[in-house]
């Protein structure tokens, strides 16, 4: 499922203003792979896009890349850091 979390940080990375500041994590949970993405305070809103537009495209290049294996992927999108 590595695809999937790669495709999500190279676009996340790509629209962020500091992309060191992105990271990306992925889990399984109930057999959905979850893809979370965490920004630098302030820079969520570029990700998400004017009424969630940009978040939805990227939310379906990311199952349609987890369909490619058969897979099911949900995309989250965070402020902040990961907890560790």
């Amino acid at each position: 499922m590595g695809d999937v979390r790669g495709l999500v940080e190279v676009v996340a990375r790509a629209l962020a203003d500091d992309p060191a500041q992105v990271t990306v994590t992925e889990a399984e949970h109930r057999g959905v792979s979850v893809v979370e993405v965490f920004m630098a305070p302030g820079e969520l809103g570029r990700l998400i896009g004017r009424q969630g537009r940009t978040a939805q495209a990227l939310r379906t290049l990311a199952q349609a890349t987890a369909d490619r294996a058969g897979r099911k992927v949900q995309v989250e999108f965070r402020d902040g850091q990961p907890r560790r």
